[in-house]
Order: C-alpha cells, then sequence, then structure tokens
C-alpha cells in the first residue's frame, strides 16, 4: 500500500515521515518487479514504447516542445534521459535538504561542470570562496576563462562587508552571475556565511537577471547542513563520499528548485554526464544507512580533535567542534550547522618532511585522497587534493605544508588515537 503524499512529502497518519524512513522504499513500487522488496538495477540502454504516439509524447516532453499536463508523467524513454534507479535514487535524495528537485552523475566534478555550463554564458562573472576542492579550483580558473566566463575569489573567513568591497573594487560586480561557495571550506573547514552570500546575491540581481547562489555541501554532507534553508540556489555533492559512503563508487549530485534543475538536467543530457543505473542502486542502498554513518563518524572525530588538540607535536587543528576563540565562525556554525562532522586538519610541528613522516607510518588509517567513507583517511593537501593550486595561493589561504587531513571513519575512536600515537611518535 503506498502512503498518501501532499505539497511537503508523503505522511503516514498526518504525521510527514523523516528522510532517513523515506530512505528504504519511497519512490519504488514492488509492484513492477516480481514483488522484490529492493528496486533492482534496471540495466538498459533503452525502454520499449507502447505504440508511437506514446513515443512522440514522451520525447515532446523530454526536448520542452510542451508543457506536461497537470496528471501526465514522463514516460522512460534512454537511460542519458531517465532511468529507474536514477529517478528513484533523486527522488529520495531531494528530501535531506528539502530540495524540489535532483539530478546524480557520473562523478562530483560532473555535477559541478554541467551546472556552470548549464546556467553561466560568456560574459558572466562567478564570485567564489576560497579555498575550494582543488578541481573546482582549477575548473572556475582555467576552464571557464575559455568561455568567456570570468571569476573572482575571496577567502572563506571574510566578512561580508570585505567581501562586498573585494567585488566593487573588481569593476565586474555589474556582471555577477553566480556566487559559488563551499562551506566548509576544503581543507581549512572555514565557514562562509550563506545567508550573508545571498542577501549579496539578491543586492546584485536585477528583473531580468537573478544571481544564483551554488553551495559545494560535501564537506557537512545532507545530514549535518541545509544551505537551501539558508538562501542558497543551488546544492552540490560529490556523492562519492558521505552519500556513497563506501569508497567503492564515483558519483555526484546537484540539487534545486524544479526550474533550475529543468536546466540543470537539460544540460546533463547532451553533455552525457549522467550516473550509470548501477551506481544509483548503489547510491539508493548507501542512503539506507547515510544518517547512522554520519553520526558514528562525527562521534568519533570529537574523540580524535580533543587528542589533537593536547597533542604536543600538533600547533593547531581545524575543526567545526572548536571556535570558541572565533566569535565570528562561531556565530556562523551556530547558524547553519548541526553537526561538526567527521573532517579534522591539523598543522603538525614542522614542514613537508614531518608530515610526511606522520603520513607514513600511519597502519590502521589508509593513507589516501578522498573523505566520508566508512575507513579513516589521511592525507597531504598541499602535494596531493590542492597541489595543482599555485604555492603563493595555497599559504595566501592556509593551505601548509605541515598541514595533515583527517577524514574520520567509522572505526572505534580509540583504535585511530592508538594509530595516530605511534605515528607521532615517529616524527623527531
Amino acid at each position: 500500500m503506498l502512503l498518501e503524499e501532499d505539497h511537503q512529502g508523503p505522511h503516514l497518519n498526518g504525521q510527514h515521515l523523516r528522510p532517513e524512513s523515506l530512505m528504504m522504499s519511497y519512490g519504488y513500487n514492488p509492484e513492477w518487479s516480481e514483488m522484490a522488496v529492493k528496486a533492482p538495477i534496471y540495466q538498459t540502454s533503452t525502454f520499449v514504447f507502447k505504440n508511437a504516439e506514446e513515443g512522440k509524447a514522451f520525447f515532446e516532453l523530454a526536448y520542452g516542445l510542451r508543457e506536461k499536463g497537470a496528471e501526465e508523467q514522463m514516460g522512460l524513454i534512454y537511460s542519458r534521459l531517465n532511468n529507474p534507479d536514477l529517478e528513484i535514487l533523486e527522488n529520495r535524495l531531494r528530501f535531506w535538504d528539502g530540495a524540489e528537485d535532483a539530478a546524480v552523475f557520473a562523478s562530483g566534478m560532473a555535477a559541478i561542470s554541467t551546472m556552470l555550463l548549464a546556467l553561466l554564458k560568456p560574459g558572466d562573472v562567478v564570485l567564489h570562496s576560497e579555498p575550494i576542492y582543488g578541481g573546482s579550483d582549477y575548473y572556475i580558473k582555467n576552464i571557464l576563462p575559455k568561455f568567456g566566463i570570468k571569476s573572482i575569489g575571496f577567502q572563506a573567513n571574510m566578512t561580508a562587508q570585505e567581501v562586498e568591497k573585494l567585488l566593487d573594487e573588481s569593476g565586474l560586480a555589474g556582471n555577477l552571475a553566480m556566487v559559488y561557495l563551499e562551506t566548509p571550506a576544503n581543507p581549512t573547514n572555514h565557514l562562509v556565511d550563506i545567508e550573508a552570500c545571498a542577501q549579496l546575491a539578491q543586492k546584485h540581481s536585477t528583473p531580468d537577471k537573478k544571481v544564483l547562489v551554488a553551495v559545494d555541501n560535501t564537506f557537512l554532507g545532507p545530514l549535518f547542513s541545509h544551505p537551501l534553508k539558508h538562501g542558497a540556489d543551488l546544492l552540490i555533492y560529490s556523492a562519492t563520499k558521505y552519500i556513497g559512503g563506501h569508497s567503492d563508487l564515483i558519483a555526484g549530485a546537484c540539487l534545486g528548485s524544479m526550474e533550475l534543475m529543468k536546466s540543470v538536467k537539460g544540460m546533463r543530457t547532451f553533455m552525457g554526464s549522467m550516473a550509470s543505473p548501477w551506481t544509483g542502486w548503489m547510491l539508493m542502498r548507501s542512503l539506507e544507512t547515510l544518517k547512522i554513518r554520519m553520526e558514528c563518524q562525527a562521534r568519533g572525530a570529537e574523540e580524535v580533535a580533543h587528542y589533537l588538540k593536547n597533542h604536543p607535536k600538533v600547533e593547531r587543528i581545524y575543526y567545526l567542534g572548536d571556535l570558541q576563540d572565533n566569535p565570528a565562525q562561531q556565530a556562523i556554525y551556530e547558524k547553519q550547522c548541526l553537526s561538526a562532522g567527521s573532517m579534522i586538519s591539523f598543522d603538525i610541528r614542522g614542514g613537508e618532511k614531518e608530515a610526511f613522516t606522520f603520513l607514513n607510518h600511519l597502519r590502521l588509517i589508509k593513507l589516501a585522497v578522498s573523505l566520508g567513507g566508512t575507513e579513516s583517511l589521511a592525507e597531504h593537501p598541499a602535494s596531493m587534493t590542492h597541489s595543482d593550486i599555485a604555492p603563493v595561493d595555497r599559504a595566501h589561504m592556509g593551505i601548509g605544508e605541515n598541514m595533515v587531513r583527517i577524514s574520520v571513519g567509522v572505526e572505534h575512536p580509540q583504535d585511530i588515537i592508538n594509530d595516530m600515537e605511534q605515528a607521532f611518535a615517529k616524527v623527531q
């Protein structure tokens, strides 16, 4: 028996169901597949039409040749346009953030590049926070200019007034089309005030052009931060990370209003950047445990951060649960974050040599890039994930040669701490 639903989502006995409950079965009817309790993998390239008239009607909707009727449903055509696994997944994913629509991609960078190309045009300017993921930084600064799109970077911990001044002094404020944020920043965990950026975007919008706010929410995932509630228009995820959460797939996601996502999905169709049915099926599996995984990782990170903060070989830690000495950042955290999450960076006393010695002697924690998986991972941002950023820019962003980034997994936190302790012992 299917759940009743209204504009706010499915409900049971008048009570709307929470996202973690909807992850198990929403959008799938067992009658579609021999009463299987889980959706199968629809591993097919194309779908059969009942008749030619139906095929015509589906294509008219797919290519925007006419508006959809009140009771009309978009039918299945071809897995580059739509596929049951992706449609079920996208319908579930949007509940975490309260989005109207979602699109899943072959990678996080596929989601970012498709979204940017769908919504920007030559002459536009992107105002973006720094630091951001190295791939995003490269794409914005080196690829978008080839399409006539310029960018202006601002430090993640700047005040709203400082960002406004920077934009005004650039002489490009009249061409502002998007504010692109990554908060918390990767890898410094600096927070950007989403609400303040939304107000800036609104100030520079006109009746003919709305300046959009897009937020990469990968670090806190769908559980601990909901940027759409603070004025963002679009969300981006590397779904490889917490959403996938097992280090066994590559995927990305973009979420927002039906109007904006229509443009994003249209560009996805012609770029061919959608995820595969198999990846969609695996992500559906992962969504079922998203809440318990992220909560477990956050609890473990709190213990690990306390250990690092008091270690004599640690110069400084970057952790959202330790902002008491920075009232401005603490205020943003209290406004837009529900947890400190499980990402910790720290500066080891010394430089690259000491950082490498520590990393090379870890045994339980894996030396690898990425984050958000069930296993704990450690890496060296300056020479790995952010190595394509100019050294002078890295230094300005606070990414030093002695910085180590840790993604805390679901292992027992004391075992993680013990592994760190023996690795620190090797650092002279």
